[in-house]
């Protein structure tokens, strides 16, 4: 007989051990595991988790997340799809973020840290938010959020003297006054984040970012919109542990900007409009530099190279295609400690100004000698060929996230479809959990999908653009993916039958996105993939209006959207008119 049946001191010792052990898992498959193990290590997860990300706002309710952990301290929350940052989701399909507000001010007394990442937030949000959690507040994320305006973040900055982090990039905010951050300026002393980078907010004063930086000495990231860094002179002389700096602009002389100090601790950068006139003030303290943004400098290919080589301890980079495949190459040879590179799609007109600035399967080959340490790479590429796909497999043991985009610049791509290229970066990266491949039609067969599926052992969150041939390559990716969660897929022109069955074969899959498939007069046959707290919602074809490139207007169709998802909470009731829900659920969790 075991000793645990006939022994209750063993029990009680081994749940004493494990009340102390369980406060050091943090990681939250982990903690998922635990839960699963018996009820008394249930309720201990729940006593003792301190933070909750809830990746789609609607797969449940803020009372059913109170009632299984009502003594978190940090939240979470996602809302849009991500398709809503390339404009593909109507404006109002939904994501707003106040039941949760309402919930998270009245019965969470725990919680001090809060991150709404693409939601709508009201001003009356924050100023819930202000009453409820004035004293206790230390973060507030409004991460690509919309809805809300200056008037509400005076409440925040006004009734939240002990916030440590401030973050509202790339959000939507309508500005009313700068009296918000002037509020922050005179009465906080412990900010140690500051962002609102790639906002609209132009009402900002220098003088009360000097003063925020007197009166805050733990302040080590501030990123902020255009604004002139020669006025910047007093803050960066104030922030002695300033390790981040992003925005400002340079629009002056070059000569000018010899008198802005640097602060000495500063290893991250993020400057915009940074030209080749303004690159020998980086230069001096390059070599520190851990972490650089530069896809909104005015650099050529060139200028990349002259300023690559000189960060030897560069982690990571964010730039546009206009690096070119020698910048990759420079980047290969001098910054051994890559972890992480994304490379956007510049402007298409200084693409063309600048010949070197594409990115092919030869800098992709260099960098996966060169850079060993990688573990996220985001490109976009001009041509690619399955050697170069094959070389990142090789080498490249430590990535854990790939995304590739293959332009439509050149027209002849000659090693297309890329079946085995891709077959062999994902036998080669066991560690991959995101994957995402955007091509073109013919770029990956329906045996190149087969293979994601045979191969994708640990994949959590896939993107598929414009791949496969016909139903049966999907049919035969859902065979695979034991792990995957979140499947989108865009211009595949799979049937709604296929979508539907894949659906139901992937085991793990909770969020499924498709636009652009093989569309039935009733779309019955997606109802084949109904099941109990399976929300199916459709977004008809609509047709877009925007202003061409000489201010015309120009007429765009959108295809249909597929959205579905798993949901504790039933069908969601803000359904806008351009949106249809297919199936009901159960909502008996």
């Amino acid at each position: 007989m075991d000793e645990r049946t006939t022994n209750p001191t063993h029990t009680t010792m081994s749940d004493t051990i494990f009340e102390c052990v369980i406060p050091y898992i943090t990681d939250p498959k982990d903690r998922d595991s635990v839960s699963l193990v018996c009820s008394r290590w249930y309720h201990l997860d729940a006593l003792t988790r301190k933070h909750i990300t809830i990746a789609f706002c609607y797969t449940c309710t803020p009372k059913q997340l109170l009632h299984r952990f009502s003594h978190i301290e940090s939240v979470k929350l996602k809302g849009k799809p991500r398709a809503a940052m390339f404009n593909l989701i109507p404006e109002d399909w939904g994501g707003y973020v106040s039941s949760w507000v309402l919930e998270f001010s009245r019965s969470f007394v725990c919680l001090k840290s809060f991150h709404f990442r693409r939601m709508i937030v009201k001003d009356e949000d924050l100023v819930l938010l202000a009453k409820a959690r004035g004293r206790t507040l230390q973060v507030l994320r409004l991460d690509k959020c919309s809805g809300f305006s200056t008037d509400g973040l005076l409440h925040i900055t006004r009734s939240c003297r002990n916030i440590r982090t401030l973050y509202m990039e790339e959000s939507t905010i309508v500005e009313n006054s700068g009296e918000w951050l002037h509020e922050l300026a005179l009465h906080n002393t412990v900010l140690e984040t500051l962002n609102f980078y790639m906002t609209e907010l132009s009402e900002v004063s220098y003088h009360d970012l000097e003063l925020i930086a007197k009166n805050c000495k733990s302040l080590v990231s501030v990123k902020i919109s255009d604004c002139e860094v020669l006025d910047l002179v007093g803050f960066f002389g104030a922030v002695s542990a300033l390790e981040e700096f992003g925005g400002g602009s340079f629009n002056d002389q070059p000569d000018k900007y010899k008198s802005v100090p640097v602060p000495p601790k500063l290893c991250i950068l993020g400057l915009t409009y940074l030209g080749k006139h303004e690159l020998p003030h980086v230069f001096p303290f390059a070599s520190r530099i851990k972490k650089i943004d530069l896809l909104y400098a005015l650099l050529d290919t060139e200028d990349h190279c002259l300023l690559i080589q000189r960060c030897p301890n560069l982690e990571v980079l964010e730039t546009r295609n206009v690096i070119g495949d020698r910048g990759l190459g420079v980047l290969a040879n001098s910054c051994k400690k890559l972890r992480r590179l994304r490379i956007e799609r510049g402007a298409d007109e200084q693409e063309m100004e600048d010949v070197e600035g594409v990115v092919t399967q030869r800098g992709l080959i260099s960098l996966a000698e060169g850079c060993l340490e990688l573990e996220y790479l985001a490109v976009y590429v001009t041509d690619i060929t399955n050697e170069s796909l094959e070389c990142m497999g090789r080498h490249l043991k430590k990535l854990c996230d790939f995304r590739l985009v293959l332009l439509d610049q050149q027209e002849n791509v000659a090693d297309l479809p890329l079946d085995f290229g891709v077959q062999a970066l994902l036998r080669g990266c066991h560690e991959l959990r995101r994957f995402a491949l955007y091509l073109r039609l013919g770029g990956l067969t329906d045996a190149g999908l087969g293979f994601i599926g045979q191969y994708s052992q640990n994949v959590r969150w896939m993107l598929l653009g414009y791949v496969g041939q016909s139903d049966a390559g999907l049919l035969a990716l859902s065979r695979g993916c034991p792990k995957l969660q979140k499947l989108e897929m865009r211009g595949c022109s799979f049937s709604e039958s296929a979508i539907a069955s894949a659906a139901l074969q992937l085991a793990s899959l909770r969020y499924l996105w498709v636009q652009g498939y093989r569309r039935s007069q009733t779309s019955n046959a997606l109802l084949a993939m109904a099941r109990p707290f399976w929300n199916i919602e459709l977004i008809p074809t609509r047709r877009d209006v925007h202003a061409g490139a000489l201010g015309e207007p120009v007429e765009t169709e959108q295809p249909a959207h597929i959205l579905a998802y798993y949901s504790l909470a039933g069908q969601r009731t803000d359904f806008p008119d351009s949106v249809i829900p297919l199936s009901p659920v159960s909502s008996n969790a």
